[in-house]
């Protein structure tokens, strides 16, 4: 089983879209028995795959702080993708985790717990992480294998992920496994010089990290989300879509490789 975490603490970077369509791609095309964790209290990862982020019985807050066990938070969806959905109980989990003996590691017991009651058979968890470093994605950090970052290729970009990086490196001294599996360009215009230079100097910084697949802006991508679908469903033959497969597939090639 591989658990990957979706992070990057600047929004508006693709972040959702690609933990979303990565995940479907998985379960969809690769036939893969995927779990989506959101854990962003906006809730849109949740209401992308077409669930209802204000009826749901558990999110992550229930699991982390009531004791409910995690199985009982998944919900299935249509399109073969298991989902633990997030909402606003999640926005102020901070405060509650205050004090909280070994917090940062609350998530990873969980699974642990599920992983032992044989109910966590699951190929891939992908994890929505909130666009900040707060104590739920410490959790998820604690809980993963690696970590993608999505970035979007425009000035600062490299500056926006250094705290990130920073608090990686911090916290590999709780998970040892923990590691930027890879940086992704998204919402990424080639006829834009700009983007051109900032890839660059992306795949200076990063080097093989960068993956080749780059998820270009496109207008069926924007519009996916409000159809509460993944662009497989909603448009498999855009170029988003076709973007999403290609990473999809270099994902499972990192697994392979291993």
């Amino acid at each position: 089983m591989e658990v990957i975490a979706i992070a990057n603490q600047k929004g508006g970077v693709g972040k959702t879209t690609t933990t979303v369509n990565l995940a479907a791609a998985l379960a969809m095309i690769a036939k893969k028995k995927v779990l989506l964790i959101d854990l962003d209290s906006q809730g849109n990862a949740t209401t992308s795959v077409g669930l209802d982020k204000n009826t749901l019985e558990y999110t992550m807050a229930d699991v982390l702080l009531d004791g409910v066990s995690l199985q009982d938070a998944i919900l299935s969806t249509d399109i073969g993708l298991d989902v633990i959905g997030a909402n606003r109980d999640l926005a102020g989990i901070d405060v509650s985790l205050a004090g909280v003996p070994d917090a940062p590691f609350l998530l990873k017991q969980a699974m642990a717990d599920a992983k032992a009651a044989g109910k966590l058979e699951y190929d891939y968890i992908v994890m929505d992480c909130a666009p900040s470093l707060s104590m739920i994605t410490v959790n998820a950090f604690a809980a993963t294998d690696g970590v993608i970052i999505p970035m979007q290729c425009e000035y600062y970009a490299l500056e926006g992920v250094a705290d990130l990086i920073a608090t990686i490196d911090k916290l590999k001294s709780i998970n040892d496994a923990l590691h930027i599996r890879g940086v992704v360009r998204t919402l990424f215009d080639y006829r834009n010089t700009l983007a051109q230079d900032v890839s660059n100097e992306l795949e200076r910084h990063f080097g093989d990290l960068v993956y080749q697949t780059s998820i270009p802006r496109n207008v069926r991508l924007a519009e996916a989300p409000s159809f509460g679908q993944s662009i497989f469903t909603y448009e498999k033959s855009s170029k988003g879509a076709i973007a999403y497969h290609k990473l999809m597939n270099e994902v499972v090639a990192q697994t392979k490789a291993k």
